[in-house]
């Protein structure tokens, strides 16, 4: 089948590891998500994908109760490379090459991020997990992966939301008249404080011109629709802005 994307940079939250528990990894969750990304290889899309950490620690909610923020980030910088692990095993076990790639040197476990590496392990066929973030407090698994994306020369960011099928006008948990976007630019986003992604991370995007798809990490099949270029989620892109239904 003819893709849109030839490769791609994968943002998982990492919430979206937790399944129907309150806290940590479920391996039932993890294999589901290895199997959509193998489709996206399946395909001949190139994948990168970077992890959060908030299932297990988050670091800002730490440092609000007084611990060194610095401290708190860099927990939760190893806290995604506990999910990073989760994830290589899951795709390794249905027969995926993977590279665990991290910010932070922690060479028992993965290899240092280096960015014509990275690329090199796409163009084999590899996923490449990127973990710890950018390596720096004060930065999010957002603003990582937004640079990681433009470093990689990724052909879209694809940003998976929990509880969220896109990019909706005000909360539709809260406001019920609240209504989704087709498609937004990254000023007027930023603009609305429609929370995206970090601010950082969006005017990062927007500055280098670089589309963001905005999908629901629940729906099993958005990911490949979102490759085959089908109508899914919000992107966040320059031009115009339109609602779904107009």
């Amino acid at each position: 089948m003819a893709t849109k994307y030839g490769r791609v940079l994968l943002k998982l939250s990492g919430e979206a590891m937790v399944g129907e528990a309150a806290f940590g990894i479920d391996p039932v969750v993890v294999h589901g998500l290895a199997r959509r990304i193998r489709r996206l290889v399946e395909l001949e899309t190139q994948v990168a994908t970077v992890i959060g950490g908030g299932n297990i620690w988050r670091g800002l909610a730490a440092s609000s109760q007084g611990m060194d923020r610095a401290t708190a980030d860099y927990m939760g910088m190893v806290a995604t490379v506990l999910n990073a692990l989760a994830l290589q095993d899951a795709l390794e076990k249905i027969d995926l090459q993977t590279r665990v790639m991290t910010a932070i040197e922690m060479h028992e476990v993965a290899e240092p991020y280096i960015r014509r590496r990275a690329i090199r392990h796409m163009e084999k066929g590899r996923v490449v997990i990127l973990a710890a973030g950018t390596g720096n407090p004060y930065f999010t698994t957002d603003t990582a992966a937004a640079l990681r994306a433009l470093e990689l020369d990724a052909d879209v960011l694809l940003m998976a939301k929990n509880d969220v099928d896109g990019v909706y006008s005000d909360d539709p948990h809260v406001n019920l008249d609240a209504r989704r976007y087709r498609r937004i630019s990254h000023q007027e986003a930023i603009e609305r404080n429609l929370r995206v992604m970090d601010a950082a991370a969006l005017a990062l995007c927007r500055d280098n011109d670089l589309p963001i798809l905005v999908f629901d990490v629940a729906d099993e099949t958005a990911l490949e629709a979102a490759i085959l270029g089908e109508p899914v989620g919000t992107l966040v892109a320059a031009g115009a802005s339109a609602f779904v239904d107009t």
